[in-house]
């Protein structure tokens, strides 16, 4: 009887119904939308790293996990390659051009020996002292093609348009880079890669006595530490993103169920004066809540693949991912905030007298 009440109740009042029902599932598409992006891009940053083909990777002392912050001498690259069982060792230099725009600096040759070379979809490598060698993501979002010029930090010409998946997206000259900046002789990382893989941890081991002020990483393990909790204010974003939707859900729940008491008051009253008890009238409303929040997770859900089409469209440098895993969590935030928002409505209407909600106009 309880149940039929419930479906009912909310088949009556069908655009109340599905718009509450829409702005849940909003606050869940914003949270899985938020994690989707921040898994995306760090993922994608471990992927592209991992595409240099390097087995270790030499950085400044001061240098942070993600970015290539801090530089270092150049003359550590010989150093590096005297080692025992090193195969290659190249030095690059990411130059900052913008709150998140950079150029990644490479000795092409080097580059190339290590991690098996570009392949081009469109032009070559570098010509001319202002040449760039783009990635295609970069290309698409910015709607350029060979030839064309682009502006990041000064004026380069688009050289060539690569497959994704090494390193950055945009690159240059290291040596044009270093005068352009001002960096003679400075680079943010040394990549290295060993003749055979058994031997990274002596190198390891060795480049720790050389290079003992600098940190020292096996690739396997420099992208384990790529991870949201590695970011502390990417942790704190996410955080504060998740409780905005919880006070979303409480408040579309709140008001929808508050309206609902007051237009149903006459009906409350008849309940009760049936022999409904309070905790048949909370009952009922807190199914109805539900029967909405469950509703709203399933719509938030669709409407999450609906946000990864649109960033991959709109914002394509930016990769997104479903995160299934965070589902059920996002689905329990959603159905915590309506519940919460369904208690003093609720309450309200439990505690109705009947002689007044009869009377009630």
């Amino acid at each position: 009887m309880v149940n039929r009440l419930v479906f009912e109740n909310l088949k009556h009042r069908p655009v109340r119904t599905l718009l509450s029902a829409f702005l849940i599932g909003v606050q869940v598409t914003l949270i899985l939308t938020l994690v989707g992006v921040s898994y995306g891009w760090l993922n994608d940053i471990a992927a592209r790293t991992r595409g240099t083909g390097a087995d270790i990777m030499v950085r400044p002392p001061d240098s942070s996990v993600i970015g290539f912050s801090g530089n270092m001498p150049e003359k550590l690259v010989p150093i590096v390659r005297e080692t025992s069982h090193v195969a290659v060792a190249t030095g690059v230099l990411q130059q900052n051009v913008g709150s998140i725009d950079y150029i990644m600096g490479i000795h092409l040759a080097e580059f190339n020996a290590m991690s098996g070379g570009f392949q081009y979809l469109s032009g070559g490598p570098f010509t001319a002292p202002n040449d760039l060698i783009v990635d295609e993501v970069y290309a698409r979002s910015k709607h350029v093609k060979v030839g064309d010029m682009v502006n990041i930090g000064k004026s380069w010409r688009v050289a060539g348009i690569v497959v994704p998946g090494k390193l950055a997206r945009t690159f240059a000259d290291i040596k044009v880079l270093q005068r352009m900046y001002s960096s003679d002789g400075q680079i943010s990382t040394i990549f290295v890669k060993v003749d055979k893989p058994d031997n990274v941890a002596a190198v390891m081991s060795e480049l720790g006595e050389r290079l003992n002020a600098y940190k020292i990483y096996s690739m396997e393990e420099y992208t384990s530490l790529i991870s949201v909790n590695s970011l502390p204010e990417l942790k704190t974003f996410t955080k504060v993103v998740i409780g905005l939707g919880l006070v979303i859900g409480f408040l579309v729940v709140f008001l929808a169920m508050y309206t609902a008491v007051l237009e149903r008051t006459r009906e409350i009253g008849i309940l009760k004066a049936l022999g409904a008890s309070p905790g048949y009238i909370l009952n009922m409303l807190l199914r109805e809540t539900v029967l909405l929040s469950i509703a709203g997770c399933i719509a938030g859900f669709l409407m999450t693949y609906g946000a990864r089409a649109a960033m991959h469209v709109f914002v394509p440098t930016m990769p997104t991912e479903i995160v299934y895993s965070w589902w059920p969590r996002a689905g329990a935030l959603a159905l915590i905030g309506s519940l919460l928002g369904a208690v003093y409505p609720g309450l309200k209407a439990a505690k109705q007298d009947a002689i007044e909600a009869l009377s009630y106009d």
